[in-house]
């Protein structure tokens, strides 16, 4: 299946969430297939720390449903965040890893999961994650869209999707200081809170 179909069927179920999100071509499929939640999107985080960053903000928002949209790659490089979920069990954190075997934004070598041995969902029930699982049809994801929005604890799904990139999508301008902002602007709009207030100058 195709990463950019599976995110047209999760954007379809965002309304209020949070969002964050690895670098690579996910992030100009994202932009596309989910245009309302673009302010409610941090986009291009570093690999090894969009569920990482997910999880604070799930757990320093706990009335708010966080969303955590990783890669295979991106999970291998920390997969000690599973075992943080296992033991502390986040009533509002939903977790896709775009599982396409490879490092796509490098020219594509393979990650772990492309040898047929390493199962990420299997890795996150050993590490506590009850509700851990692998889509391999566009069905079966937006099942786990339907009942990981819904859950009231962690809940992981693994997208086994196809190493190929959406075409003639249109390219996210911002860069990451702009993205910041927009998204920081977002929360304290939609929460009533101030997280960066004006610069002192003394």
């Amino acid at each position: 299946m195709k990463r950019f179909d599976c995110m047209t069927k999760l954007a379809a179920r965002l309304k209020d969430e949070l969002v964050i999100l690895s670098l690579g071509a996910s992030v100009d499929e994202w932009y596309n297939a989910a245009p309302h939640m673009r302010a409610a999107s941090l986009f291009q985080q570093q690999l090894g720390c969009v569920t990482p960053q997910a999880f604070g903000l799930a757990a320093g928002l706990p009335h708010r449903r966080v969303v955590s949209l990783d890669t295979d790659g991106g999970m291998m490089f920390n997969l000690g965040i599973l075992a943080t979920l296992g033991n502390e069990q986040p009533e509002n954190l939903f977790t896709v890893v775009w599982d396409n075997e490879c490092y796509q934004s490098i020219g594509g070598p393979p990650t772990h999961t492309a040898f047929g041995r390493v199962d990420i969902a299997a890795i996150a029930r050993g590490a506590g994650v009850e509700h851990a699982y692998t889509a391999r049809t566009l069905e079966e994801f937006e099942a786990h869209c339907e009942a990981g929005l819904k859950a009231e604890l962690p809940y992981i799904v693994v997208a086994k999707v196809a190493g190929t990139v959406q075409p003639d999508i249109k390219r996210k301008h911002s860069d990451g200081r702009e993205d910041k902002y927009i998204f920081v602007r977002h929360v304290e709009a939609t929460e009533g809170i101030v997280i960066m207030g004006p610069s002192e100058h003394n």
